[in-house]
């Protein structure tokens, strides 16, 4: 991935992911919003994600061929549906800093997969950032009154599971990097519609979520699944005239827009503890995107979810 150039160009790339971190980081609103106008976060994602998908598959119908080659394509749906159920789902049940700071592992979990899919051993560095990253969640994850750090209830088990099949993605990426961009587009986009889909009935079932009701939310959602597609637009103008390392710096700006926009809208809190877990999780996440040497590479970060 080169470098951007000209000062214009590099500007232009770093507003872009701004603007892709934003939509993301502040996405937690407008799920809610919909959420409590009938529409379930489960179905808010297979609506926006299959309107996405169709429009992919419109405009680039050859991309269905690799999935008949590659069965690793098949693995990249069922990873970008967890990572989009487990997000959105996450930020509209949970507290929005807490579930973003738990999702942004990621790069704690890059270091344990990278090992058997991508054959890169881990490093010293990788191992203290890795430790780096799980004091931070020992940290925000602690209750008060238990002495172990434990997951406290569904939003933090989204969370968790979310951020690792994030991490899985995001291998799955490389590994896949010579198949056509529109594949891997359609493969996350169908596998955010289906399985975002198949947990809603199967959430409808046991009673933990509900069916679409009345069409109140419909300008709402079509408005979220524009900002959706614009956000990616800009991430792929961004990503690609930019490092991968600066992306993944940029991209970490999604937890400070999450953060504050939920504090000041009542749904996220900021105590001395959580503070504390951020700040140990972020310098982890910062460290894997900083410029490597001596052998350990650097991780790029892609959107998201």
């Amino acid at each position: 991935m080169g470098d951007a150039r000209g000062p214009s160009a590099a500007v232009a790339a770093v507003a872009a992911l701004f603007v892709n971190a934003f939509v993301w980081g502040v996405s937690w609103w407008p799920l809610r919003e919909l959420h409590a106008l009938g529409l379930h976060p489960l179905w808010s994602t297979a609506l926006v994600y299959s309107v996405s998908m169709l429009i992919v598959l419109a405009a680039r119908p050859g991309a269905v061929r690799a999935f008949a080659r590659e069965p690793l394509l098949w693995l990249l749906v069922a990873a970008c549906g967890v990572t989009n159920v487990g997000f959105n789902w996450g930020v509209t049940v949970g507290d929005v800093v807490r579930v973003v700071l738990l999702f942004y592992l990621m790069p704690a979990w890059s270091v344990l997969l990278a090992w058997p899919m991508l054959g890169e051993r881990p490093t010293r560095p990788r191992l203290a950032r890795l430790a780096l990253a799980l004091a931070g969640v020992a940290i925000v994850l602690r209750p008060d009154d238990v002495p172990w750090p434990v997951p406290r209830g569904l939003a933090d088990w989204l969370a968790l599971s979310g951020g690792f099949s994030f991490a899985l993605t995001n291998i799955l990426l490389r590994r896949l990097q010579r198949l056509p961009t529109e594949s891997r587009i359609l493969a996350m986009f169908g596998g955010g519609a289906a399985l975002a889909a198949i947990a809603g009935c199967v959430g409808i079932a046991h009673g933990v979520a509900q069916a679409p009701a009345g069409t109140a939310w419909a300008p709402l959602a079509l408005g979220l699944g524009v900002a959706f597609l614009a956000s990616n637009v800009c991430l792929q103008y961004g990503a690609a005239r930019l490092p991968a390392h600066t992306t993944a710096l940029v991209m970490l700006s999604e937890v400070v827009f999450a953060s504050f926009s939920s504090v000041a809208l009542g749904a996220g809190e900021l105590t001395p503890k959580t503070v504390l877990g951020a700040a140990l999780i972020l310098a982890a996440a910062a460290w894997a995107a900083w410029p490597a040497r001596d052998g350990d590479c650097a991780q790029g970060a892609q959107s998201a979810p």
